[in-house]
């Protein structure tokens, strides 16, 4: 087991959440609620990285934040590092690829709250904020725990962004994907095989404990709306 390499994704894949989450819930809330022109191109956008192939998604961070773009040189010489083969430019990359996993489900979630719920409750002389925390929040947490698994789970797994926009520098860019990539190349399948049973076992259980809090969630909203 390449522990560095395991410890590594999972900081990747926590300091994505803790950044993505946040946005995605406002992101996902403005699109439930709101209707205006083009919104099926932006909900198409945000939807691009499901389709897009990883390497060519990695072809253009690569580009877009090399040392020979715009924000690659503003990048560098005001921090004096570079966003490409850096772990920074892998949270950036992660960030961009898992927008579709945590805005959808959380997009979704709003959706289902009936809408005369925040009605009434302004109704009442709550504000806009109180109904957001008080009421909205509570009602989306299924979908919310949906999209921080997927991410977590998401990201823990990333290969060819990664790949092609951090390359394979130990304690910085090598995370367990590319760990195991590089454990087959050296014909070392043992250690291949063990760190992709540990990821199986890892995947498996979240979602089933996922799927189990989701159910319990959406059991006991559905209590409280009666």
């Amino acid at each position: 087991m390449d522990w560095q390499s395991l410890w590594l994704s999972a900081k990747l894949s926590t300091v994505t959440v803790l950044i993505l989450i946040p946005m995605a819930i406002f992101v996902g809330r403005f699109l439930a609620y709101k209707q205006f022109r083009g919104k099926s191109w932006v909900e198409a956008l945000i939807m691009v990285p499901l389709v897009l192939p990883p390497t060519v998604i990695g072809y253009y961070l690569l580009v877009g934040l090399g040392s020979q773009s715009l924000i690659g040189q503003w990048v560098e010489q005001f921090t004096g590092t570079q966003l490409v083969f850096n772990f920074s430019g892998l949270v950036i990359a992660s960030i961009l690829v898992n927008i579709p996993f945590a805005v959808q489900p959380i997009q979704r979630a709003f959706e289902t709250i009936p809408h005369d719920i925040p009605d009434a409750a302004a109704c009442c002389g709550m504000s806009w904020w109180r109904i957001f925390l008080k009421i909205e929040l509570p009602m989306i947490w299924p979908g919310i725990l949906t999209a921080v698994v997927l991410c977590f789970s998401h990201v823990l797994g990333e290969f060819g962004v990664v790949l092609m926009l951090g390359g394979n520098i130990a304690g910085e860019t090598k995370t367990i994907s590319i760990a195991i990539y590089d454990s087959v190349q050296a014909f070392d399948f043992e250690a291949a095989g063990t760190m992709s049973l540990v990821l199986l076992v890892f995947a498996v259980s979240v979602l089933a404990i996922t799927t189990s809090l989701s159910k319990r969630l959406g059991g006991h909203n559905a209590n409280q709306q009666r």
